[in-house]
């Protein structure tokens, strides 16, 4: 489902419902990644809860995946019942901390329905001790809900998961600094922390490179700002593409090159970034027509080096164990 061209034979929903067939435990949850795959999850909201309901002894991310359900419907009762059988489970041994905290990250989550970030405090608060990650989370939520602590109460989270080693800390202590919102804004402060994130968080690369291509440090940084973004744009991080358009395009602190400007402005498109199809349409537009075939043989060989890319982040991870969840 992840590298789709590896597999170009294969129809996913064909072989899934075969292994459902066949009673293999695995299938279900196979489906519900499907339907996340697809876009579809929202038109299969009764299929994902009975297949996690069935699974949910064996298998605790279908904690996670009930806590969206219920939350995308507006279930508060189903939703505490099912936190309360989390926390027994928690208590027991048999529900990870890594568990609890992707569902607090549910409960937090705006674009699932109402949230309920009070309860997701509540359930981080115990576990970060001997689980550092969700010092960060805490921050997060903080950051994202004001109300339920100040300035001061972030920054102690944000201390503990630097204390730990947690590059989301540095990540989330960058952006904190670069957006300004409960400090002043501090380019200089971002960019040192965005900087100890790089090559554990895919968005530093991106907000160094906003960094430098904006000028925040007094002037602009083109070939900074490019080095960044374009290692973001390669490793999936989205609007990065569009960033590197707008470098190419407006020439700040460089001259304009039409040519990669189409290039990446195509790539944003693509993506579905916002303002995107503006962008590109205009791009598209002001290149003269003899040097269209070659702005397109330069965005093939991008989109083919995108693929070798990924092709051994594929080797990659079929060496490493993980259970699909996506990093926030």
């Amino acid at each position: 489902l992840q590298y789709p061209h590896s597999f170009p034979n294969i129809n996913a929903q064909q072989q899934i419902d075969q292994w459902r067939k066949s009673g293999y435990p695995e299938a279900g949850l196979a489906q519900v990644l499907l339907y996340r795959t697809q876009g579809t999850y929202d038109q299969h909201l009764d299929d994902v809860e009975k297949i996690c309901k069935a699974a949910l002894n064996t298998t605790d991310i279908c904690y996670v995946e009930l806590a969206t359900v219920y939350q995308k419907r507006g279930q508060a009762d189903q939703q505490a019942e099912l936190i309360k059988q989390m926390q027994a489970g928690y208590s027991r041994g048999t529900v990870t901390a890594q568990r609890v905290d992707s569902v607090a990250r549910v409960l937090a989550d705006s674009t699932l329905g109402k949230t309920d970030e009070k309860t997701a405090q509540a359930l981080l608060e115990p576990i970060a001790p001997g689980y550092p990650a969700s010092w960060v989370t805490l921050a997060q939520l903080l950051y994202d809900f004001p109300e339920l602590g100040d300035v001061d109460q972030m920054m102690k989270y944000l201390d503990n998961g630097r204390a730990a080693d947690q590059p989301r800390a540095e990540l989330l202590l960058g952006k904190v600094y670069y957006e300004g919102k409960m400090v002043p804004a501090d380019a200089k402060v971002a960019e040192e922390h965005f900087q100890k994130a790089v090559g554990r968080e895919v968005a530093a690369d991106y907000y160094l490179g906003q960094i430098y291509r904006r000028g925040y440090l007094g002037k602009v940084y083109p070939q900074k700002a490019l080095d960044h973004l374009l290692t973001a744009a390669r490793n999936g991080q989205n609007s990065a593409d569009f960033a590197i358009a707008q470098l190419f395009s407006q020439g700040k602190g460089t001259k304009p090159d039409p040519l990669n400007a189409y290039v990446f402005s195509q790539l944003a498109k693509a993506q579905n970034t916002p303002q995107a199809d503006e962008l590109a349409a205009t791009l598209e537009a002001q290149l003269p027509p003899e040097r269209l075939p070659e702005a397109r043989r330069l965005l093939q060989q991008e989109q083919a080096s995108r693929g070798a890319l990924n092709s051994n982040t594929l080797q990659l991870h079929a060496l490493q164990e993980e259970d699909g969840e996506e990093k926030l």
